[in-house]
């Protein structure tokens, strides 16, 4: 049997995402009563599932756990056969079922009523014996299958695991989880180790910190700059706090308007009260910061506002956080 592979293959990413588009509709009561039942849940949120469908259940316990929610998956199958146990009536569980009218599910479902937990269900048909039971349900449902023969899951997995996404992307956010907490819970590997990173790690200290006092000139200035292979300078008053910072931009920006710049005050042209950070926050955090202020270097300052390092985004990028 001959196809036309790339038409065919645009066809199924039609197919997929028009499936997902069709969820946008059904965000609504029922989603947000399905985020505050997770939020109020003391236990565990369990997520149970058989099959295709088992496996976008894994997934969605993964994401959960790996971002504050605590989480397990547990297999239809297996929870009539001994692991039910793992089930208390303080956990919501979540059950993952197109059909949601396997005979498995028949015999689960009122074992989970006689425990109390609470249900909430992702599922194809809302008027199966799933949704009878279910506390809130959530269509998943799609027009067609990916899959000519309409057997495999294609689209409905699809939509279900987008489904998920949604619920997971709105608990973590509703629960403020910030780098430092996915950072904790994923120490391993490249990715652990650089959310691990603090800005004491990475940011430039000693001679690499130009440090100037605000009654020095432009020009001076500049030489230190220069010596130090820097973007900027920070300046202190005479007290040794910090006062403002002069960069590669404001030198920029007073070069077009001054020729008498480079025998100027650096106090009379510097950016003052300049945006810093401390030497114990997460880099991520800091990295932050650097994108939503949209500058390139940032002072690293101790309690007393002394600075004590600077942050510049070529070192963030360097670490891997770019």
């Amino acid at each position: 049997m001959r196809i036309n592979a790339i038409k065919r293959g645009k066809e199924v990413l039609d197919i997929e995402a028009g499936a997902i588009k069709d969820l946008k509709p059904r965000i609504g009561k029922n989603f947000e009563k399905a985020l505050s039942l997770i939020l109020k849940t003391k236990g565990r949120v369990v997520v149970c599932g058989m099959g295709k469908t088992g496996i976008i259940a894994q997934k969605f316990s993964a994401t959960l756990a790996s971002t504050g929610t605590p989480s397990l998956f547990l297999h239809t199958v297996e929870a009539i056969h001994g692991d039910l146990g793992k089930v208390t009536a303080d956990d919501a569980v979540i059950i993952i079922s197109n059909s949601g009218a396997s005979e498995e599910m028949m015999q689960l479902l009122p074992l989970l009523k006689k425990i109390g937990c609470k249900i909430v269900s992702l599922t194809g048909n809302t008027k199966s014996i799933l949704a009878k039971y279910s506390d809130v349900v959530l269509d998943v449902s799609v027009k067609k299958e990916a899959c000519p023969l309409g057997l495999a899951p294609t689209a409905s997995t699809t939509a279900t695991l987008a489904m998920a996404d949604a619920l997971a992307v709105c608990l973590l956010e509703l629960k403020g989880f910030k780098e430092k907490d996915f950072a904790f819970f994923h120490p391993g590997g490249a990715l652990g180790r650089r959310l691990l990173l603090k800005v004491e790690d990475i940011m430039r200290k000693g001679a690499a910190n130009p440090i100037v006092h605000e009654g020095k000139r432009v020009s001076e200035v500049l030489l230190k700059i220069t010596q130090a292979r820097a973007g900027s300078a920070t300046v202190v008053d005479a007290s040794g706090r910090l006062s403002g910072i002069f960069t590669d931009g404001d030198l920029r920006r007073h070069l077009e308007t001054d020729e008498n710049l480079p025998r100027r005050k650096i106090s009379e042209v510097m950016t003052k009260n300049p945006s810093v950070v401390d030497k114990q926050m997460l880099a991520a955090e800091a990295m932050r910061i650097i994108r939503e202020k949209k500058i390139d270097e940032i002072p690293v300052v101790d309690k007393n506002r002394r600075p004590v390092g600077l942050l510049d985004v070529q070192d963030l990028i360097k670490a891997g956080l770019v």
